[in-house]
């Protein structure tokens, strides 16, 4: 079997990378090939190789290269310079990073992808996220689905977020968790609706009270309206005439409609009591069964 024998084709890729122009703001790849104390040294499969010093790797002052950087790892820069003096193409990791961070942060704003931060920092207004090495605000308001008292809870907390505002120029990255927060809300929400059957009676604490009736939480964590017309077989000029916040209650599922609960007190009571097996029968304080003397007369006819 004959040897194949190697034509210009087989290196055509990296003949065309030899001799492509470099140019300063450009981003490169390449391979590492030496690592020393204040930088290291790239293969560019270009007409000459990519320094990256220590300053332009790192913003971690304490870094060390031969620990943090592998032998044939591949890194990504910009160039800083096409000439550093001694013929090499001089490149900053860390303006690179930069660079594609911002890419990514404007892919996400146009996407409307998500993104999972850790709240590092609380400033006067809201929290501060690092994104790619990238600051970003989170407002007081965005950081769940209503707005955040204090906010020093939420340090150290994990979020999902979103992009809602992104300037490369001003360097201004601002971030929400309040939508994403609020959509898993509402499909809780839902799903403890949904677990309710209508005509169930169920136990719950008054949240709130309007004029026009009662928020009831159910111990399955769903919250129903207690209309006021449902709250007693009287007629009430107000729900706080008979209700109070966080008072436990004893109602029935009266409706579900459109993912809402229907509640009622008054429905427990239009039960038709069992009449008495003793006519006429009545309990005094003690317990024991009289019977009046009406009772006895009835059914005797009185010339």
């Amino acid at each position: 079997m004959e040897e194949r024998m190697e034509t210009m084709d087989d290196y055509k890729k990296e003949l065309d990378a030899s001799f492509k122009r470099v140019e300063e703001g450009d981003i490169l790849t390449g391979t590492v090939i030496g690592i020393g104390e204040d930088e290291i040294t790239l293969d560019l499969q270009s007409y000459t190789e990519g320094i990256i010093t220590k300053d332009h790797y790192s913003n971690d002052p304490d870094c060390v290269l031969k620990e943090t950087v592998q032998m044939g790892e591949e890194v990504t820069a910009t160039v800083l310079k096409t000439d550093d003096g001694h013929g090499h193409i001089l490149l900053s990791k860390k303006e690179a990073n930069d660079i594609l961070a911002w890419e990514k942060m404007e892919r996400c704003f146009e996407d409307k992808s998500t993104l999972q931060v850790k709240v590092d920092g609380v400033v006067k207004g809201g929290a501060v996220a690092y994104v790619e090495g990238i600051r970003g605000f989170i407002p007081a308001s965005k950081l769940d689905s209503s707005y955040v008292e204090n906010l020093e809870e939420w340090l150290g907390r994990e979020l999902e977020v979103q992009v809602i505002t992104v300037d490369r120029e001003a360097k201004k990255l601002v971030l929400s968790a309040r939508e994403l927060a609020y959509a898993r809300k509402m499909a809780e929400k839902q799903k403890k609706i949904a677990s309710c059957e209508v005509g169930a009676v169920s136990e719950g604490v008054v949240e709130s009270i309007q004029n026009y009736g009662a928020f009831v939480k159910l111990d399955n964590g769903a919250t129903g309206l207690l209309h006021v017309s449902q709250i007693s077989d009287k007629r009430i000029k107000s729900p706080s005439a008979v209700l109070s916040v966080g008072q436990r209650v004893t109602v029935k599922i009266t409706a579900l409609k459109d993912g809402k609960l229907s509640l009622s007190m008054k429905a427990l009571h239009d039960v038709t009591e069992p009449e008495d097996t003793a006519a006429g029968a009545e309990y005094t304080e003690d317990g024991q069964a009289s019977t009046s003397l009406g009772a006895l007369l009835k059914g005797f006819k009185l010339d």
